[in-house]
């Protein structure tokens, strides 16, 4: 079954954050856009798990474009929505490992034992960061624009990526003592920025909900890798 989820959780993260492009997600409420989403999950779940015809993999994908129909239609494009959404899909992702434990086993990539942890560690990579991207942009988006004047051209963006990617590499090879390292030399490094109040919710509050992001996912990481079968690696093998 750890297997099965790690190797749909890839394709999961490939589809909504790799092979989806800013123009498939604004046009998302069209019925052939949609249509290309679906064709995405679906054949990126082919790709990890090493089925074509399993049946699982297209009510899988059906539920998936479900779900985004309903979140366009009726929900607007803000932070709740967009976690409620993720929240779905990730539990649809669980109910068919349970459904269908064996969709890896016994699939084209059986013999591969190393491949889903290695396909969990680069999910998570890409979860924590591309994904973390986007709901802390949403969540920040509700307290207006940035109040820091003179901003690199995305370099919040670059920031919060950066950062989110060495929790992960940080938790992931058992020093977690470096994230505290890394608070402090952002609060260094942001403290001229941060001495107005305004100025200073928003840092703390961007960078809490950053890091809190990246830590959430990375656990969660740890404790399904911890099922698999070791990558080969020493400091993956829990």
């Amino acid at each position: 079954m750890p297997e099965t989820l790690a190797a749909l959780f890839l394709a999961h993260v490939l589809a909504d954050y790799v092979f989806q492009p800013g123009w498939m997600v604004e046009e998302k409420s069209r019925p052939e856009t949609l249509f290309l989403h679906f064709l995405a999950v679906a054949l990126t779940a082919m790709a990890t798990t090493g089925q074509v015809a399993s049946p699982a993999i297209y009510a899988l994908a059906l539920t998936h474009i479900a779900i985004d129909t309903i979140k366009v239609r009726f929900f607007s494009d803000t932070i709740l929505p967009h976690l409620t959404d993720q929240a779905l899909h990730l539990a649809t992702l669980v109910v068919t490992a349970l459904l269908v434990p064996d969709l890896f086993q016994s699939g084209a990539y059986a013999d591969l034992t190393w491949l889903p942890k290695a396909m969990l560690i680069t999910a998570g990579a890409i979860y924590v960061t591309r994904a973390g991207g986007f709901a802390v942009g949403k969540l920040m988006a509700q307290f207006g624009p940035n109040p820091i004047g003179e901003s690199l051209d995305k370099g919040g963006y670059w920031i919060g990526l950066l950062e989110r990617g060495l929790i992960f590499l940080l938790l992931i090879g058992q020093m977690p003592g470096g994230i505290g390292f890394l608070v402090a030399a952002k609060s260094v490094l942001r403290f001229e920025a941060a001495q107005e109040g305004k100025k200073a919710e928003w840092v703390i509050i961007g960078t809490l909900a950053s890091f809190g992001w990246a830590i959430a996912v990375t656990l969660a990481v740890l404790f399904i890798a911890a099922q698999l079968p070791p990558l080969g690696i020493s400091t993956l093998n829990d």
